[in-house]
């Protein structure tokens, strides 16, 4: 990729400013990739926790706050790299195991989360546990994060009961819509290949609601034009062993996560420094899941798409992002935009995350095979967990409830036992081959 980068020579540098006019493109493009994921995940979760949607839309104007304010920081003073932030897909997969616990247990935990990963980052102990992130076992997490999210998205897809829309039509409309998308990621290029989830979103919504007269918009009407989240936010503090051991090993994942995509940028640009930017953004990482914990949303992490926006626009100035932190600021305090962008419907979401999690069960695969070498043992090791993963996942609610309730944080949640199983064969088992 180095390589690639010379060749193409880029107009901006890393701490080189665009023009205002040509930074304030540059930084439309970066928000108009940014957001698509903040309400993706925000509706998730935010349906999970709450019916009214009041609450949810609150719910997703902390996540765009966070999402501003951590980018912000991590521009000026964190990892100091183009890099954009969001809500971690991984921790979904903690909060959709600690479904039958209270938020405050929930958002302990990724309180809790945050303040561990921030304390091996800055103590240096992150740089000794990298060595049980190995090849097999990154690509094995990256797997399960797909595989074990699509019991998730299902629902996401299926209608309601009650709806006056069938089943079939929202599976064969969020399917044709992904192939669709597929087609349009093979020709399109630039800004327009750049932000097309964006237009993906915007297009089927709006074909959907031409199709199935079911689909209302959300009244945006009752809801004030400037809003703040501030009040009422107390975290009490409430541990349960078996969540939090479920989100300390979705962290496990969040770090891999964020580290990738810091050495990403870090390799795209040839950065000597890199040891230091990585400690700061990591860091500042688990300071912002701090944050979010205290708030009650899911924490962020650094998004690893930045290198294929770099090389497409040729600039890989860090000042380009501020306007889109900013922007992000402004809209976490505009409730409207927020409720007119959340009631986007749910058969939209969904396939919206199948293709996102096409990207990244596509990236496991390359992390996998990135290596000649890649044999049966190598194989088993990935296959057996995300096979139990997989099983785990979509486990009946009325079997888990047969188990005792201390363990079905984690015997409920695929993930985690897919990331155990996973460790156990690549240090244990087949240790030194």
């Amino acid at each position: 990729m180095g390589d690639y980068l010379n060749k193409i020579r880029l107009k901006y540098s890393l701490d080189e400013a665009p023009p205002l006019p040509e930074l304030l493109l540059f930084s439309l493009q970066w928000l108009a990739i940014t957001i698509p994921t903040i309400i993706i995940i925000g509706q998730v979760v935010a349906v999970l926790h709450f019916d009214n949607p009041g609450e949810q839309v609150i719910y997703v104007q902390k996540l765009f706050f966070i999402a501003g304010l951590v980018m912000l920081i991590q521009l000026l003073l964190g990892h100091r790299l183009p890099l954009v932030m969001g809500p971690a897909a991984v921790l979904l997969i903690g909060v959709l195991a600690g479904q039958g616990s209270s938020m405050h247990t929930i958002y302990s935990s990724i309180f809790i989360g945050g303040i561990i990963l921030t304390l091996i980052s800055v103590t240096g102990l992150f740089a000794q546990l990298k060595k049980f992130f190995t090849t097999r076992v990154i690509a094995t997490i990256l797997l399960l994060i797909a595989f074990t999210l699509t019991p998730t998205i299902m629902n996401m897809i299926l209608p309601s009961s009650g709806s006056r829309v069938s089943a079939l039509f929202n599976i064969i409309f969020a399917f044709s819509l992904v192939f669709l998308m597929f087609v349009a990621n093979k020709f399109l290029t630039g800004i327009w290949k750049s932000t097309l989830i964006v237009w993906a979103m915007l297009i089927g919504a709006l074909a959907y609601s031409m199709m199935t007269p079911a689909f209302v918009v959300m009244d945006t009407g009752s809801y004030k034009l400037l809003a703040s989240f501030f009040k009422d936010i107390t975290l009490e503090l409430s541990i349960e062993p078996g969540i939090l051991i479920s989100f300390l090993i979705c962290f496990l994942a969040l770090s891999i996560n964020d580290l990738s995509s810091i050495q990403s940028v870090g390799e795209l640009l040839k950065l000597d420094d890199m040891p230091k930017r990585i400690t700061r953004g990591v860091a500042f990482t688990g300071l912002a899941n701090v944050l979010s914990g205290i708030l009650g949303v899911i924490g962020p992490v650094n998004f690893s798409l930045s290198p294929g926006i770099i090389v497409s626009t040729r600039c890989a100035s860090r000042f380009t992002l501020i306007p889109t932190a900013l922007g992000l600021l402004v809209l976490s305090f505009l409730p409207v935009a927020i409720a007119f962008m959340d009631s986007i419907p749910s058969v939209i979401i969904g396939a919206m995350l199948v293709y996102l999690m096409c990207s990244q069960v596509a990236a496991g695969l390359l992390m996998a095979f990135c290596s000649n070498k890649f044999n049966f043992d190598d194989g088993l090791v990935i296959s057996l967990p995300i096979m139990l993963g997989i099983i785990i996942s979509i486990i009946p609610a009325e079997v888990l409830n047969t188990m005792p309730v201390s363990l079905r944080p984690i015997i409920g949640n695929g993930f985690a036992v897919g990331v155990i199983a996973v460790m156990f064969l690549e240090h244990v088992v087949y240790r030194g081959k």
